[in-house]
């Protein structure tokens, strides 16, 4: 155990965290999400919700201020406008944890595939809620 550290971030997560770059993606999964297959390592946390998880990592990684979409989410397949309950309360989260909080960008569900594909690495939680996955742009610590 650690001082201050978020006891969801695993020793694994934390060197992921540590190791991964300015401008380095990290995707949070929910349970039905593709991400051993995927490519990027895959980090588990089956026992933490998409959500929680979220919280933890924003308490030790700042969002990038150097792009317009540093945060983003999966469209809802046949209704992009719509806001799943996942989504809204990432925002909330981003907005009262984030060093730099940010608005959520919607991206079409394959362009997510295919961005989270070249992410660093991809925490797959247990997160039952649909469309539970949101991928975060690390920023710069001044």
């Amino acid at each position: 155990m650690l001082r201050d550290i978020d006891p969801l971030l695993s020793p694994e997560l934390l060197y992921a965290l540590r190791a991964m770059g300015h401008g380095d993606e990290i995707v949070i999964a929910d349970a039905n999400f593709p991400g051993s297959s995927l490519g990027p390592d895959c980090i588990r946390a089956d026992g933490s919700s998409a959500s929680e998880m979220l919280q933890a990592v924003l308490s030790v990684t700042p969002l990038d201020t150097f792009v317009p979409d540093p945060v983003v989410t999966m469209q809802v397949v046949g209704d992009a406008e719509a806001v799943p309950e996942a989504v809204a309360d990432f925002q909330r989260i981003i907005d009262a944890t984030a060093d730099n909080p940010a608005q959520i960008q919607g991206i079409e569900r394959f362009a997510f595939y295919d961005r989270a594909a070249h992410a660093f690495a991809v925490v797959q939680t247990g997160e039952r809620r649909l469309y539970g996955n949101i991928i975060l742009k690390k920023g710069v610590i001044g």
